[in-house]
């Protein structure tokens, strides 16, 4: 079992050296960075070149705003300056972030990553081998890449491409292309996993290429710890705070609908319209917090997280503590996990 660190979406480029630094010293296997507040590519950067051990990835690059080129062309200097260590995740973002956030073209998002990811894997080929640059899709066409703005082939693999989804043909786009998943904290559950998830990934692995691994599962769990039961608690109100956030967007409530909760997101999707933030923490009770959010002290994590994932994924991501003077109890909660993980 592969242990993730989450970076804080606020966390800036200034911080993020001495943050992974932090994160390598626990024994994580990698960090994952957001593109959200600050650019992802950027943050990854820094985080490599902080480390020497260190996988980093980023959860996930908003892809159709960008190029596929000037993706392929930051990735593969990611890889080459780590030797290896870069992982790319991208997702698509909702129809609303990338038109009125982004001012970027939308594409229906599983045929558009399906062209971004084809994109990439040619680009890809064309620096290693140095072969013409072809690709031509629906979305996304290139025919053209002189040699002088070829990077040439690097001594590290290929980047590995992993798609955020959510809804089913994402799902099934995964299993047919992608290296492998990053699920969302808001459709992390063990139930969710095994009913929505899995299927829709073996089903489109039967259009895999079979040059290709079967595709990694990442669960991207939400983890209130510490040292004691009051850090518990104030880490999953903050918690409650983030998925009363994420649950008032329509695209995160088929993991709702899955338990009967639909009403939950319809209520605080109302309640964003009405401008009542404060108050949509209160929406969701403990019985649907737990469903979503692992919490424990560290030592109850190993039996905890493996209780829910054993058997499901391959990777898991455990929130870093808050507070510095508890890195060494952390450290030892992530040799525990690893541990109790078959």
């Amino acid at each position: 079992m592969e242990i993730f660190a989450v970076t804080p979406e606020t966390l800036g480029l200034d911080a993020m050296g001495t943050f992974a630094r932090r994160v390598e010293a626990m024994g994580y296997d990698g960090l994952f960075v957001p593109d959200a507040v600050h650019d992802g590519l950027l943050l990854a950067g820094q985080a490599l070149a902080s480390t020497s051990r260190l996988r980093v990835g980023i959860s996930v690059l908003v892809a159709f705003p960008r190029s596929p080129m000037n993706v392929a062309l930051a990735a593969w200097d990611l890889q080459r300056l780590s030797g290896g260590r870069f992982e790319l995740g991208l997702g698509t973002q909702i129809k609303q972030n990338v038109e009125d956030r982004y001012s970027a073209r939308w594409l229906p998002p599983a045929a558009g990553m399906r062209e971004y990811v084809g994109a990439l894997r040619a680009i890809f080929r064309s620096f290693r081998t140095r072969e013409p640059l072809y690709f031509v899709g629906e979305h996304y066409h290139f025919t053209r890449l002189q040699p002088f703005f070829n990077p040439g082939p690097i001594d590290a693999p290929d980047v590995p491409v992993m798609l955020g989804a959510v809804g089913p043909k994402m799902l099934n786009l995964v299993g047919e292309a992608a290296d492998g998943m990053h699920t969302h904290p808001t459709n992390t559950s063990a139930r969710y996993l095994r009913e929505a998830i899995l299927p829709q990934v073996v089903a489109g692995s039967a259009r895999r290429d079979p040059s290709l691994q079967a595709p990694l599962i990442c669960a991207n769990e939400l983890v209130a710890s510490g040292p004691d039961d009051a850090t518990v608690k104030a880490e999953k109100e903050r918690f409650r705070g983030m998925l009363a956030f994420l649950f008032s967007t329509p695209a995160y409530w088929p993991s709702l609908e899955l338990f009967g909760w639909k009403d939950v997101g319809e209520r605080l999707l109302q309640m964003t319209r009405e401008g009542r933030w404060k108050e949509m923490p209160a929406m969701l009770s403990d019985t649907v917090l737990d469903e979503f959010l692992v919490s424990g002290c560290f030592e109850e994590l190993p039996e905890k997280l493996a209780s829910r994932f054993d058997g499901l994924v391959q990777r898991i991501t455990l929130t870093v503590p808050p507070n510095p003077e508890h890195d060494k109890a952390n450290a030892s909660a992530i040799e525990g996990i690893r541990g109790r993980f078959s």
